[in-house]
């Protein structure tokens, strides 16, 4: 977004009245992702500010979609009809201190709740790559972190208040409500708006995190399990050239009287000298600290800084969950398409996740393999090859991240969800006439 853009928005929010529609993004440049590359299809932009302002525009509107900070690179939260912001709603409500929880706006970011959580003694589980999303977002679509023992970060959501499209209140917890509750927390925005979340929170940890320089792949292929439980989270980054993985990012919690040093050495990898980018022609400014420093988890786990621009900025991105038992098979069949994808590619990252119990996760029942790519703005390009990387992996019944770029057909990745027909139930009973449907979801869930 430009910075005369930016500013319009904030005198936007700070002048117009409720619920007029902030219609200053239509002047000089519509509404996009963060990345730039999707546009929104209505400048109807509705500010909420609380509960009451949430049911309000709920039950004045027929079709109404939520839009968070807008890290999906599809259309998963767009609108032909009206957009509903909650970016003023981003406060912590309550910490308890015996049940190891904290309730919390759900458009509040990870990046403003670590803070807070470090400060009172607490952590969370995991963090996604980045601190910028909002917990809101990334738990309806599943997104995560790595660590072969770590659930995506819809896995820490303990209770959530949900506003259906008749404009009551729902509250659903793990503890009182079931199936319905693991239904409901990778929501795809298909069930109404969530507007408080409360997370199981841990005690907090010191980490540090090492990075090492051109592993095998013959190593990762021997050793891939070892490699990839060596921390407590491990990113491998690849641009699948050379037949070896770039960089291997381990971050590793700091126990006290244990020992942790790292060696010159992993699995025929070098120890890097200096901090790096997984993208390694950009600085690594934009960067969590490496070299062994230790430091809080919310500034290990993330790779990016929140103070600054993730990743490269101007990109498209793609993700693919197999089961981990076919990690090595599966990162073989994408290699064969180096050549096929490189000239397109930025950087692929590879990451493991834990199976969980939420039915339209992509970890559903199943230990996964994240297969990610960053690739360059040439939709033109990425669109061709991502059919041969979904036909490389379709053997292992891919399933592809919901906020990212994918052409698997409906009918395929339907196939992929067996809980799938007892979601659209729940859907049908929160929003019986399709107010939070969209065209994403039209194709996806219904087409």
């Amino acid at each position: 977004m430009k910075k005369r853009t930016f500013l319009k928005l904030s005198s936007a929010l700070m002048t117009a009245p409720v619920f007029s529609p902030l219609a200053s993004w239509a002047s000089d440049d519509k509404l996009k992702n963060w990345a730039g590359n999707y546009t929104y299809s209505t400048d109807r932009l509705y500010q909420a500010k609380s509960l009451k302002q949430v049911q309000e525009l709920v039950k004045k509107y027929d079709k109404l979609k939520v839009l968070g900070t807008r890290h999906c690179f599809n259309g998963i939260a767009d609108s032909t009809h009206n957009l509903i912001s909650l970016r003023q709603m981003d406060q912590v409500l309550g910490l308890d201190t015996k049940a190891h929880t904290v309730t919390i706006d759900a458009n509040l970011s990870y990046g403003q709740l670590a803070p807070y959580l470090e400060s009172k003694g607490f952590a969370l589980h995991n963090l996604a790559s980045l601190p910028h999303i909002s917990v809101a977002g990334a738990c309806a679509t599943a997104t995560h972190g790595s660590g072969v023992k770590n659930g995506n970060l819809s896995t820490a959501v303990s209770a959530m208040e949900i506003v259906t499209a008749a404009g009551e209140v729902r509250k659903l917890s793990r503890q009182k409500d079931g199936d319905m509750f693991r239904a409901a927390v990778v929501h795809l925005g298909a069930l109404g708006v969530v507007t408080k979340v409360t997370l199981n929170v841990v005690p907090t940890f010191q980490m540090r995190q090492d990075v090492y320089e051109n592993l095998p792949l013959d190593q990762l292929k021997n050793h891939f399990e070892a490699i990839a439980s060596a921390g407590y989270s491990v990113s491998l980054f690849t641009d699948w050239q050379k037949k070896r993985i770039n960089e291997v990012w381990i971050k590793r919690k700091i126990e006290k009287g244990v020992k942790l040093d790292a060696k010159p050495e992993f699995f025929g990898a070098k120890r890097a000298t200096k901090n790096l980018h997984p993208i390694a022609e950009l600085s690594a400014e934009n960067c969590t600290e490496q070299l062994g420093v230790a430091g809080p988890w919310y500034e290990r786990l993330p790779h990016f800084k929140m103070g600054f621009t993730p990743s490269s900025g101007k990109e498209l991105q793609s993700e693919y969950f197999v089961p981990r038992k076919n990690a090595v098979e599966a990162i073989l069949a994408v290699e064969h398409l180096r050549d096929h994808i490189s000239p397109h590619l930025l950087i692929s990252e590879l990451r493991t996740i834990d199976a969980d119990d939420l039915w339209m996760s992509p970890c559903y029942k199943q230990p996964s393999l994240a297969i990610h790519f960053t690739w360059k703005q040439d939709w033109a390009s990425v669109k061709k090859a991502l059919p041969m990387i979904e036909k490389a992996l379709a053997p292992f019944t891919v399933r592809p991240h919901w906020g990212k770029l994918f052409t698997l057909s409906p009918s395929v990745l339907q196939s992929r969800y067996e809980k799938l027909p007892d979601f659209k139930k729940l859907v049908k009973e929160y929003d019986p006439k399709g107010k939070f449907r969209n065209a994403f979801l039209d194709s996806t869930i219904y087409g």
